[in-house]
């Protein structure tokens, strides 16, 4: 193959990685379970578009930030430095690669616009494109941080989000959030209005008011466009990967897409299902994703 045809080939496969979350994609939580397969290997599926490594669950108010990734590895010892080449094998198939702060259990809140910042910058140097020299997940450069809060305080996320996204004037930085269905959600509201969000994918499950539930989908579409009304680039359905991963609301695969999806992917804000987690992922993202 000449130069210029390389070149070409080159630009297609770039375009194509550029389309794949236009099209559409399956975004998936990893980290919480040390049986569900290694990063590497999730990402090697082709399943999804997105990945978040979950969670960061101490954090703020003066706390030392502590990472959690169950029976994967202990960063507290290390090592967890290994997964930098799983994170770079993930990017390099085009795949995004989030860290996900919060999560539903954990220490974690913000007490002022000043510990927001000094949060921001712990994030920048450990895990995004700054320097520090204990970087618990390895010197690989994760492409931004996930927004899963479900505690703590409602106060200075949006403090965090700014302070975030400044350091886009240096290398981009995604932002992503998990609310709950119920609209607005109580702790991620002032964020999220900051209107800085890339992507949303909204928790349609465990929320009997916004979820499917009784073999209807009429709540669900109805908080969808309440949720695609915000400002924000692209919005997620959020769902249980089996009926296991949650209190409730899971969706069977053949309802999915024969019901709920073709009701909610013609908004221009689509952007695709999220699922919790690849764990309870046993052929779900499969079953779905030729119509995501």
């Amino acid at each position: 193959m000449g130069i210029k045809y390389g070149l070409l080939f080159s630009v297609l496969v770039l375009l194509l990685l550029a389309l794949k979350l236009e099209a559409g994609g399956i975004v998936i939580y990893w980290g919480q379970n040390g049986n569900e397969g290694s990063l590497a290997s999730t990402c090697a599926s082709n399943n999804y578009a997105i990945v978040n490594i979950a969670f960061l669950v101490v954090f703020g108010n003066g706390q030392t930030p502590v990472l959690n990734l169950a029976g994967h590895c202990n960063p507290s010892v290390g090592g967890c430095t290994g997964l930098s080449n799983d994170i770079r094998a993930c990017q390099s198939r085009g795949i995004k690669v989030m860290l996900s702060l919060g999560g539903g259990v954990g220490s974690y809140s913000l007490s002022s616009a000043v510990d927001a910042r000094n949060v921001a910058n712990y994030l920048w140097n450990n895990y995004l494109g700054g320097q520090s020299t204990s970087r618990p997940l390895g010197d690989a450069i994760l492409d931004g941080i996930d927004f899963d809060i479900e505690r703590g305080t409602t106060q200075h996320w949006d403090e965090l989000a700014r302070a975030l996204s400044g350091f886009s004037q240096q290398r981009k930085v995604y932002l992503t959030a998990a609310p709950q269905c119920p609209f607005p959600d109580s702790w991620l509201n002032g964020a999220l209005s900051t209107g800085l969000f890339d992507y949303v994918w909204v928790q349609f499950y465990n929320n009997p008011p916004c979820q499917y539930s009784g073999g209807s989908a009429e709540n669900l579409k109805s908080y969808w466009n309440k949720w695609t009304a915000i400002q924000a680039g692209k919005i997620f359905l959020g769902l249980p990967a089996a009926p296991g991963a949650a209190g409730s609301g899971f969706i069977p695969s053949d309802v999915l897409v024969s019901q709920v999806l073709p009701a909610i992917s013609g908004s221009p804000k689509y952007g695709g299902v999220m699922l919790w987690s690849k764990f309870y992922d046993n052929g779900y993202s499969s079953a779905i994703k030729p119509s995501v």
